[in-house]
């Protein structure tokens, strides 16, 4: 049964935190499993299953923590988004990215962003993944120097997932943390772990299960707000501190809220300025044409750009998805980073970086490998080094894996090029000249739009939906690792060539009606190849909501918002 939480704010002391609350609020009148009778004098609901150790995690000073970072930037949040929608109709009626003239003066400037904070100078090969318990020992051990800690692309948003998340990095933290199957295997951290670095969910989500005020808090805010709360002065105490990615930027006025955020919350919490690190994953379109002013407002508190190619991808679609031929892109796996749109992105994104001081981290290897097929293993894993081997050659500082065994190959790889040294900072590719045309020259990508390739996004983006509306959000299929990102990538893809007339390589226009019978038929084959295992209700689900983001007059921002609607 769902508990309730009804809290009124006013000043309290928390007794699992290691230092007084400096905050002036106190949380009172705490009562839980109630119904509301009453919301007039309420400031802070929280909904949700209740699990045990979620009253450390949901205490009083934390939530009350929460309630003022909606309460100081919950508003100017909502103004960005409505930005976002300004520039959308502005691309709509035929308006073209470039770089600003009003922040011209930022990018010709000679400033640099502070210098590598400590467990962030060396970060040659990152792992990422989802927070829950496994993972988390299993991210931590992996050999890696950093763990992306994921409450973003990789998890389904219940409100299980996201506090269970966050008790699990405390007790990693505290280094309580264990995890045992039922066949009696065990996990448990080792002595060298990977740097912590939290990525929370963008600007976009809510956070459904809290609302302050009787708004729903931004899931950005929860995430950031319950690791910062909990989690700085233990990271402080480990010799650290909280470092964070941030997702899905489309601009650096968004940019400068983070920075507001970091600056308000250390106050509050008496941790010193500077502290707070965090890397922008530059995964939007308009985003590629602000790098500098990014790192800019966040320099203080930079530690560097990351290539988020696939999210990239999703936005160039998704920002040009009116603009006919010359954004189309052909089947999504026969797009890498060797195009030339994509090169001169990558290429910019390190010059950038280095020019600032800042480290520029790669792109994900999202191969799994198999056990069964050594063959398989052997192809991607020879795909996997070359792609590794291309970004440390051309500077890249770091990159990311999905899976603990692609750890060592990524590590070899940027342990030629670096050697001893922990990064490439200083090699600043000033040969590189990237100019707006360049960023935005999609047909250079080549390449056909296949029935192979329509068929691939279907299955997956079936086959991904139905995990997470199940409650999983990393999942393998077809030995690739397939996030919300990658899901985004397939089912905008086909909206985009339903609604722009676009031709198979067979000569069959993409329909709704082919794309209908595509989704019957890719069905039929999870069904016949899952047998009794096969979720005939949560496949049912799953198709009803690809029909909805994919075929729909109206192309849907993110398929999160409306797959978040359907979770209780």
């Amino acid at each position: 049964m769902a508990s309730l939480l009804l809290i009124q704010t006013a000043p309290a002391d928390d007794p699992h935190e290691h230092h007084r609350d400096p905050g002036r609020r106190r949380l009172a009148n705490e009562q839980r499993g109630s119904a509301v009778t009453n919301q007039q004098d309420v400031d802070v609901t929280i909904t949700g299953e209740s699990a045990p150790g979620f009253d450390r995690i949901l205490s009083p000073a934390a939530v009350a923590f929460l309630a003022e970072l909606h309460r100081r930037f919950g508003a100017r949040r909502d103004e960005l988004m409505a930005l976002r929608v300004a520039r959308q109709a502005a691309l709509d009626a035929g308006a073209v990215l470039d770089f600003l003239p009003e922040t011209a003066q930022v990018r010709a400037g000679d400033w640099r962003v502070a210098p590598p904070a400590p467990g962030l100078a060396d970060r040659r090969v990152e792992i990422t993944g989802p927070t829950d318990r496994k993972m988390t020992i299993n991210a931590l051990n992996s050999g890696a120097k950093v763990w992306l800690a994921d409450f973003e692309d990789a998890i389904t948003p219940t409100w299980e997932n996201v506090i269970s998340g966050q008790l699990n990095l405390a007790d990693a933290l505290d280094r309580t943390i264990d995890f045992s199957t039922p066949d009696g295997r065990s996990y448990a951290l080792g002595d060298d772990l990977a740097t912590i670095v939290v990525r929370p969910r963008g600007w976009h989500l809510d956070e459904k299960h809290l609302r302050v005020d009787g708004q729903p808090v931004a899931g950005a805010l929860v995430d950031f707000g319950l690791y910062f709360f909990h989690c700085a002065q233990r990271q402080r105490d480990a010799g650290r501190g909280p470092y964070f990615y941030l997702p899905k930027l489309e601009s650096h006025r968004e940019a400068r809220l983070w920075n507001d955020i970091f600056v308000w919350a250390q106050r509050e919490r008496g941790i010193p300025q500077g502290t707070i690190r965090a890397t922008v994953l530059i995964e939007t379109i308009p985003a590629a044409f602000e790098m500098d002013e990014i790192l800019y407002e966040l320099r203080e508190h930079s530690a560097g750009l990351n290539a988020g190619r696939w999210d990239y991808l999703f936005s160039i679609i998704k920002k040009h998805r009116n603009r006919g031929s010359d954004f189309v892109l052909p089947d999504r796996n026969s797009v890498t980073m060797t195009a030339p749109f994509m090169q001169a992105y990558s290429e910019l994104l390190v010059r950038t970086c280095h020019a600032r001081g800042a480290h520029a981290i790669g792109g994900m290897a999202a191969f799994i490998p198999s056990r069964r097929d050594a063959q398989v293993n052997a192809t991607a894993l020879a795909k996997v080094r070359e792609d590794k081997t291309r970004e440390a050659t051309i500077g890249f500082d770091g990159s990311w894996v999905a899976h603990p065994d692609l750890v060592p190959l990524c590590r070899e790889v940027f342990d030629g090029v670096l050697g001893d040294a922990p990064h490439q900072i200083g090699r600043t590719r000033d040969d590189v000249k990237v100019d707006g045309a360049a960023l935005l020259d999609i047909r250079s990508a080549g390449g056909q739009v296949t029935e192979a390739g329509l068929r691939n996004n279907v299955s997956a983006a079936l086959q991904y939906l139905a995990a997470w509306l199940g409650g999983l959000g990393a999942v393998a299929i077809f030995n690739l690792m397939e996030d919300a990102a990658t899901a985004e990538i397939a089912r905008s893809q086909v909206w985009q060539w339903v609604h722009n007339d676009v031709v198979l390589a067979d000569g069959r226009p993409v329909t709704r009606d082919l794309v209908a019978q595509v989704v019957d038929e890719e069905i039929a084959k999870i069904s016949a190849d899952r047998g009794p295992a096969f979720d005939a209700d949560g496949y049912a689900a799953a198709r009803a909501l690809f029909v909805e983001v994919s075929l729909a007059d109206d192309f849907v921002e993110f398929l999160t918002l409306p797959a978040y609607e359907r979770m209780s």
